[in-house]
């Protein structure tokens, strides 16, 4: 029908955020959860558990927003570097663009002449993007936003880090490490089958893969802080 639009959404619009929610998530989850069942194998107070707990929830959090910031501005410089550079060519030499344009169409299969067409009609119409999405790869989809991945980051680890916290607040003293390592398990398949629907991916898969690095780190923590605690 006449007037009527489609906007078709992709699973790959989600890529910046998905990817800095989901490690943070993940990361506060893991790294909360295994430092509290290590503490708790080293025969620590509650109270001692909880300070321990909220200390790396804090400092967890500050550093991965500092350390997404870091790492995602890196890449917008890099990419403003770029498309500096792009400009400057496409300024001083727009006939050797073009031609580089075209050579990248045929590249992807067009005929030489319909290749021309195209490379000239794209660059009247937005020359330096055309250039960005096609010989850079940089798309306003994928452009790096370091605030965003920052908060995504810092968000996210801090709910993650919280969930094994509750649990250790409320859980009897002698079962802490026991309901802390069952109830994370628990969170991380869910996180695991969460982010594989967001992205499209196999749920089992991914659930299974988070769930077993989560039990591992669990499990050598204690490890440790059984080992430690027993000789101190």
């Amino acid at each position: 029908m006449r007037g009527l639009t489609h906007r078709e959404e992709h699973r790959s619009e989600r890529i910046g955020w998905l990817r800095a929610a989901v490690l943070g998530a993940n990361d506060g989850l893991v790294s909360t959860a295994s430092l509290v069942v290590g503490v708790a194998a080293a025969q620590a107070s509650r109270a001692n558990i909880l300070v321990a707990g909220v200390a790396g929830l804090v400092a967890g959090a500050m550093s991965m927003a500092a350390g997404e910031y870091v790492s995602v501005s890196s890449q917008a410089d890099t990419e403003s570097a770029d498309l500096a550079r792009e400009r400057s060519e496409l300024a001083t030499n727009p006939a050797f663009e073009l031609d580089e344009l075209q050579a990248i169409y045929v590249g992807r299969g067009l005929e030489p002449s319909l290749a021309r067409q195209v490379a000239e009609q794209l660059m009247a119409h937005d020359a330096l993007g055309a250039h960005a999405r096609d010989e850079l790869g940089i798309t306003a989809v994928h452009a790096a936003r370091p605030i965003q991945a920052a908060f995504a980051s810092a968000a996210t680890f801090a709910v993650g880090a919280a969930l094994p916290l509750a649990t250790a607040a409320i859980a009897p003293t002698g079962r802490i490490i026991a309901l802390v390592g069952s109830t994370s398990l628990v969170f991380l398949a869910l996180l695991g089958t969460i982010a594989a629907r967001a992205g499209g991916a196999g749920v089992v898969r991914a659930a299974v893969r988070v769930t077993f690095w989560g039990a591992f780190a669990l499990a050598s923590t204690a490890l440790i802080g059984r080992l430690f605690g027993a000789t101190v």
